[in-house]
């Protein structure tokens, strides 16, 4: 991905319970998280953080953290048990809640 649509490749980080593999499937179920976030430029300090607890177990659980400048810290949980729907979930989430805040 550019940099151009927000830089989700650039701003993104893969926190416990994802691996490197996993990269392309994240980024793909986030992508349209990207122009929610063309409101700051990539030199702004936008930092992304993905992480999942109990992959693949009953418990599982995804978290979306995002750190935008000037505001407080967004965080969006997803308790699905399949994989890409908690991602869909999140990325959805945090959505909603960027966009709240620019209301």
């Amino acid at each position: 991905m550019s940099e151009s649509g927000g830089g989700l490749d650039t701003r993104l980080r893969l926190g416990p319970g994802f691996h490197q593999a996993d990269r392309a499937q994240v980024l793909t179920e986030l992508s349209s998280l990207s122009r929610h976030l063309e409101h700051w430029s990539a030199d702004r300090g936008v930092d992304l953080e993905v992480s999942v607890k109990d992959r693949g177990g009953p418990q599982q659980t995804v978290t979306l953290e995002a750190w935008l400048p000037g505001w407080p810290a967004q965080v969006a949980h997803s308790t699905e048990t399949d994989l890409s729907r908690a991602l869909v979930q999140v990325r959805q989430e945090m959505i909603r809640r960027i966009e709240d805040g620019k209301a």
